[in-house]
């Protein structure tokens, strides 16, 4: 019998909080796909805030956290490109003076994935089993796309679903203004930004909007609903997972 790669799902604080739907879809997407999930308890933050506010030692000290609880597993996979990138790209960095913790950090990095680049690039994923009565656009988060090369892998994915039909954003690529912190330091900019954003997706005439990242969708979200705009938002991962029958992001359950 071939064992089943082990999988440890890095759930994200946005997705625990928030949305905690992404975190079942993107478990019954990776089981799909043949593996073993786990959800190791001892996880917390992956340390984003500190690291990009300057806090170097409490970066350090999560990551150092984090790479504990995910080391024994085949593989950790991040329904979030921003989280994704944090461990992938930046855990090495933080560890650069640290001989013993970096080739731990650096072994972590390897076997850490963006959910739908796992399951498209690694587990070879070219299909789903579902169905999305509607038309959507996606668009591509910043650290999905330029840290880990996110883009083509969630439209193969979507292309398969019966019923669903993809409408282009003109920008998909541009940031929408979350940038983590970036949306509290500076507001201005930030809602300029998810206000362009927002008009660019109301044009495509999609019912649904997509991404891989929940800061990028609560705050597309947002602005949707105070422009009123008549789109609803959704994890991508909830929709490959035939899972989007529930309030989408923003709305209020029944």
């Amino acid at each position: 019998m071939v064992q089943k790669p082990s999988v440890a799902l890095f759930v994200t604080c946005l997705v625990d909080l928030f949305r905690p739907s992404v975190g079942f879809a993107a478990v019954k997407l990776l089981e799909a796909a043949g593996c073993t999930v786990e959800v190791p308890r001892a996880q917390t933050c992956c340390g984003q805030p500190g690291y990009n506010a300057g806090d170097r030692p409490a970066a350090t000290a999560i990551a150092r956290q984090v790479i504990e609880a995910f080391e024994t597993y085949d593989y950790v996979v991040v329904p979030s490109g921003s989280c994704g990138g944090m461990l992938k790209t930046h855990y090495p960095e933080l560890f650069e003076d640290d001989p013993a913790m970096h080739a731990r950090a650096a072994a972590l990095s390897a076997r850490t994935h963006e959910l739908i680049s796992f399951l498209v690039d690694v587990r070879k994923m070219s299909t789903v089993d579902a169905r999305f009565d509607g038309s959507v656009t996606y668009h591509d988060s910043c650290s999905g796309l330029r840290e880990l090369g996110v883009k083509a892998q969630p439209r193969r994915l979507l292309s398969s679903i019966a019923g669903l039909e993809i409408k282009e954003l003109v920008d998909a690529e541009v940031c929408c203004g979350f940038g983590g912190a970036f949306c509290v330091k500076y507001p201005a900019i930030s809602d300029r930004m998810v206000t362009d954003k927002a008009k660019s997706v109301a044009a495509t005439g999609a019912d649904t909007l997509l991404a891989g990242d929940m800061g990028c969708l609560l705050n597309m979200a947002g602005k949707l609903s105070r422009e009123g705009a008549s789109v609803r938002v959704r994890h991508v991962a909830e929709v490959l997972a035939n899972m989007a029958d529930g309030p989408a992001i923003g709305e209020a359950a029944d």
